[in-house]
């Protein structure tokens, strides 16, 4: 029998151009500058007008320009949007799925990461150190930015002192499309190693709907127990889907 063959992958574009190809100047004619002009035009419209001036997918486009620079990129933008529904979910689609994507390679995920961890960096800045009753606007957009989106489930707990200030905010857990793993006392435990007086719990349902299961009602019962013989208070339990959040508190579960 004769050796296996050893196979080698060839090296690949990062993306297949669909850009118009650029012919050679000729004697009495200009050279096409349409990408260049495409890109300038995006970015004049979006200093001028902000975000509210672009679609999703021109959007896209403008966070794709660092990665891909010499290659149109709204084909790719569009087949982020088809593959994910809207730019939200693209920066926070996880690196797995975004690389199932033809043309997706580390220089695009890498800046959409980028962008992804600067909106979390910012929500959060604007509500860690801060009074949770007067900041709860701040709290919500936080909550949606870094939980509404995501396509698994995560449990996160805020801690707060005892004058209601915001003093930490931590993932406990994650999970699967439709449960996550959380312990009580796990829970109760780090609120005391923080000092913690009172605690904010958040969990989002990626179907969209924040309805809660029979199952999210029994662990919350579980953590009010766990709180009160800590004397630690449970204030609510967010549930975030991906339009509108649910309270616990409001809807009579605490």
């Amino acid at each position: 029998m004769s050796p296996p063959r050893a196979f080698t992958e060839s090296p690949m574009p990062l993306f297949d151009s669909d850009e118009v190809v650029v012919p050679a100047p000729r004697p009495a004619g200009r050279v096409p500058s349409y990408m260049a002009d495409h890109r300038k035009r995006l970015r004049d419209r979006f200093l001028s007008g902000g975000a509210a001036a672009l679609p999703d997918y021109e959007m896209l486009e403008l966070v794709l320009f660092r990665a891909i620079p010499r290659q149109d990129v709204k084909p790719l933008a569009r087949q982020l949007l088809d593959t994910f529904g809207d730019f939200n979910r693209v920066l926070s689609a996880a690196p797995a799925r975004l690389r199932d994507v033809k043309g997706v390679g580390d220089a695009v995920i890498t800046e959409l990461k980028i962008v992804e961890a600067a909106a979390h960096r910012l929500a959060r800045a604007r509500v860690l150190q801060r009074h949770v009753i007067s900041s709860w606007d701040a709290i919500l957009d936080y909550c949606h930015t870094t939980m509404a989106h995501r396509d698994t489930e995560q449990f996160r707990v805020l801690f707060l002192d005892r004058k209601n200030v915001l003093i930490a905010d931590e993932e406990q857990a994650r999970g699967t499309v439709d449960h996550v793993p959380v312990y009580p006392r796990e829970v109760a435990k780090r609120a005391l190693e923080l000092n913690a007086s009172a605690l904010l719990l958040v969990h989002n349902h990626p179907s969209g709907d924040p309805t809660p299961s029979t199952s999210d009602i029994s662990m919350t019962n579980q953590i009010v127990a766990a709180c009160q013989a800590l004397d630690i208070t449970l204030h609510d339990h967010l549930i975030v889907g991906k339009s509108r959040e649910l309270s616990f508190r409001a809807e009579g579960l605490i």
